[in-house]
């Protein structure tokens, strides 16, 4: 039983040991808070403390989940349920829908785009399929935080939503995408969760026999819990406290989906009996790479940040570099990467992360004029792209008939008819598929070298397809922060940091600024050894050199980098703002939304109707082009504040807070033009 806490440091052997909850795990990135949690749930169960069939552990991925799995199996703790909320609510609700509904369970929509084309149709609404997904995460936002079609328009200004249509339309949209999926009896993910907990609720019997079932509970990544998930687990404990959370404060990144870090830092409140242990030996990244995540953090505004103690040798200093534009930073990058890879770093350990995804194309074409394979990450997942597919269909079949060859040459053979060449194409997508050939190929070679043969390399994959557990594909990694998370890499370049970018232009309140700032702070920890930092001072060549870099760097780009194009310290470093005065009643303006207008909420304004309806009509036609919510161009605050002081120079413009030179290169001549017109 002891041996399972070999090998733990101290922290992590506290965290195994404790084996009874309430007990809340704060885990900083690379602390080894899988293992730690894993071997707490393998303690438990071998010291006979609970039976391994009683044990729920919740992730919020099909990976992470298979992950649990395997390492839990590992440590003898096979009988132990590992799943997602989703997966975990579903099973039981269709086990119990029948005994306690009646008639079939309802069937899964994997994805809300189809019933929502549906419902604007009902309501006379053009959408294309970026506005739908747009309209799709506002409904997912409203229902895990339990607020109703009928209520959305008061929630959404209560909550500072820009959301991407007129809060009115989307309350209507959201009305009829529930009134048709419960025609059609489906449900979506968020209804799962509330379907489970309602019958569970409703139906002592039910709720008798699933805590009867399940006694030990252990969450991962509790940061990231939204309020109905919460419901649901309250639910499953039904006022028990044998529970383990795990989570990170200092990598909230979702709380714009509806997820609620309050849950995680509120825990010893709600539990005053809880343990709280706190994991701080990163074993992940160089100490030069945690200095800078620890200063990053360290301007945040949390009381409840993390600060990592890094247990790796030294390695080389964080390179900090600007470019003139964008496509020489893409260039830049590029090359860097190609001299990591005459070094001996291999491509699938290097990654290229940016805010936004729009951000690729650039990255794309410059690694494909480099000619180093790259593999896009957040897009189409591995088991679900064609060519992978079609590969898995002929290798089942062919399992079912085995002639005994060996299995790589036998693997090799029927991908080579799907497109697999000795030699790589040269880019786009003939690259991509031959490089997810090339992974299936690869990982029957591994697996001949231990004997196996085609069917149980095809089980493997199967396996593999229910846990989402991709086999390595070889190439760079092009991947939003968001995606990043959870993974890590030798060396990493962040790009495009720029204020306007990071932090994203429409982050305005300060909670949404330390989002932001959050987000760095996990892009900067998924670097093991390498990390480059770096920003374009225009967007296209020859465009005027105005842009700053991020303002969560002021104070450290010459602090701990030695790159040989540090920018200069007049770039680097931000002043403090001076305060904003109400251009009415001169009281000191607050509120982001009133130093945006430039006078208090409740101060009168004069302003040209005709201009700002002309100003909206420009703001959509210009958001549907780009094919980007409008709230992307200019939220309606800072419409109304353009509409009120009618600019007509760029200066006049750029005094408008929020509006900096990212918005005055996209968009200033055309605002000004309409400002002009009479």
């Amino acid at each position: 039983m002891d041996d399972v806490l070999i090998g733990l440091d101290p922290e992590q052997r506290e965290v195994a040991a404790a084996v009874r909850g309430p007990v809340c795990v704060l885990a900083g990135a690379g602390t080894g808070k899988t293992r730690a949690i894993t071997h707490r749930i393998a303690y438990a169960v071998r010291s006979g403390v609970v039976d391994a069939q009683s044990v729920l552990a919740v992730t919020f991925t099909t990976r992470a989940a298979g992950e649990l799995r395997q390492r839990l199996r590992a440590l003898g703790a096979p009988g132990v349920q590992a799943r997602t909320f989703h997966a975990a609510a579903l099973r039981q609700l269709t086990y119990f829908w029948p005994r306690v509904i009646g008639g079939a369970a309802p069937s899964v929509i994997e994805s809300k785009l189809p019933v929502l084309s549906e419902a604007c149709r009902l309501i006379r609404k053009n959408a294309d399929r970026s506005e739908l997904r747009d309209i799709a995460s506002e409904i997912e936002w409203a229902k895990v935080t339990q607020i109703g079609h009928e209520d959305y328009v008061a929630a959404a200004a209560k909550h500072h939503r820009t959301p991407p249509s007129p809060p009115e339309e989307i309350a209507r949209l959201y009305e009829a995408y529930e009134q048709i999926r419960r025609d059609r009896h489906l449900v979506d993910f968020e209804t799962i969760l509330e379907l489970t907990a309602a019958v569970m609720t409703e139906h002592q019997e039910v709720a008798a026999q699933v805590r009867q079932q399940y006694r030990y509970f252990v969450v991962d990544e509790y940061q990231d819990v939204n309020p109905l998930q919460k419901l649901l687990l309250d639910t499953w404990l039904g006022g028990r406290d044998d529970i383990c959370v795990v989570g990170d404060p200092n990598q909230t990144i979702y709380s714009f989906t509806g997820a609620s870090p309050r849950y995680l830092t509120g825990f010893a409140v709600e539990h005053p009996q809880a343990a709280v242990i706190k994991l701080v030996r990163d074993y992940r990244s160089t100490p030069q790479v945690v200095d800078l995540a620890n200063l990053v953090i360290a301007k945040s505004r949390s009381p409840h940040r993390l600060e990592l103690v890094a247990q790796r040798p030294d390695g080389p200093r964080p390179a900090f570099a600007d470019y003139d534009d964008e496509p020489a930073e893409a260039a830049g990058v590029a090359r860097a990467i190609r001299k990591l890879l005459d070094k001996g770093v291999l491509s699938r350990e290097i990654a290229v992360l940016f805010r936004v995804n729009s951000q690729s194309a650039a990255y794309e074409e410059a690694l494909a004029k480099a000619e180093i394979p790259y593999v896009l990450r957040g897009a189409e997942r591995f088991f679900e792209r064609p060519e992978v597919r079609q590969a898995v269909v002929l290798l089942r079949g062919a399992a079912r008939s085995a002639t005994g060859e060996p299995l790589a040459s036998e693997v090799h053979h029927i991908l080579a008819g799907v497109g697999l060449t000795p030699s790589p194409p040269g880019g786009g997508k003939a690259r991509e598929k031959w490089e997810s050939l090339k992974a299936l190929a690869d990982l029957s070679e591994d697996m001949a070298a231990d004997g196996a043969g085609l069917p149980a390399y095809v089980a493997e994959l199967e396996r593999r397809a229910s846990e989402q557990h991709a086999p390595p594909v070889e190439g760079v990694t092009l991947a939003s922060l968001h995606a990043a998370k959870g993974l890590e890499w030798d060396a990493v370049f962040l790009v495009g940091l720029t204020d306007g970018m990071l932090p994203i232009i429409y982050a305005e309140t300060p909670e949404q600024i330390e989002e932001e700032r959050r987000l760095l702070y996990v892009g900067i920890t998924r670097a093991r050894e390498h990390l480059s930092l770096s920003w374009a001072l225009a967007r296209a060549p020859g465009g005027r050199k105005s842009r700053r870099p991020s303002r969560f760097l002021d104070g450290l780009t010459g602090r701990v980098s030695n790159p040989p194009r540090v920018a200069a310290p007049t770039r680097e470093r931000r002043t403090m703002a001076a305060p904003v005065s109400c251009r009415v009643c001169a009281k000191t303006l607050v509120a982001a939304a009133e130093q945006k207008l430039g006078r208090c909420a409740t101060c009168p304004a004069d302003y040209d109707e005709a201009l700002l309806e002309r100003l909206k009509a420009w703001r959509t036609a210009t958001a549907k082009e780009a094919k980007v919510p409008p709230y992307v161009v200019f939220t309606d605050v800072t419409l109304q504040a353009i509409a009120e002081r009618a600019p007509t120079t760029e200066q006049e413009l750029l005094s408008i807070a929020g509006i900096g030179r990212v918005k005055i290169d996209r968009y200033g001549a055309a605002v000004l033009a309409l400002c002009r017109t009479p």
